[in-house]
């Protein structure tokens, strides 16, 4: 008779333990897989082969810099694509609501409640370039640290562009 109640108790366990799990996802901090050689070198900086596409890396993206879109000149970001929201991109911010951004063959000014995005590979990168400024509510964290694989374990640092940007 003991045998459904330590299965009750495992369940409630269980579900009590991924209710938290969820929850700190949502609000706090979750990890997310990079793929793809947008963001190389500083994430995937080895994606020529198919086993080495295998070990994508993972990175922690805190969530608590959206309550008030604090974002800094150079911080990386996690956002839905402006052109289809069920894919997740992540890129490097360049421009700021306000700043001037210098592109190839024109200058775009930011409006408010936007940001200029950039891959650190320009020549593998689908971003502002291509869809225009990403709007902060797109934005769904930062990213803070490369998680895996264990021997790139780090910080991720700002870096920003310089002679590309001038505020307004």
């Amino acid at each position: 008779m003991g045998t459904p109640s330590v299965l009750w108790n495992v369940a409630k366990k269980c579900f009590t333990v991924g209710v938290i799990s969820l929850t700190v996802s949502d609000l706090f901090a979750s990890i997310v897989p990079v793929r793809g050689a947008s963001m190389s070198p500083t994430f995937n900086p080895k994606t020529n082969s198919l086993l080495e596409s295998l070990s994508d890396d993972r990175v922690l993206v805190e969530k608590l810099c959206l309550s008030n879109y604090k974002f800094s000149h150079g911080d990386v970001i996690v956002f839905c694509s402006p052109d289809n929201h069920k894919e997740k991109h992540i890129k490097r911010i360049v421009g700021l609501p306000g700043d001037w951004v210098g592109t190839i063959y024109d200058v775009v000014h930011i409006p408010e409640g936007h940001c200029w995005v950039e891959g650190d590979n320009l020549a593998s990168s689908l971003d502002s370039r291509s869809f225009g400024p990403v709007p902060l509510g797109l934005v769904k964290g930062r990213v803070t640290h490369i998680l895996w694989p264990p021997n790139r374990v780090s910080s991720v640092e700002r870096k920003t562009s310089r002679n590309r940007v001038s505020p307004s």
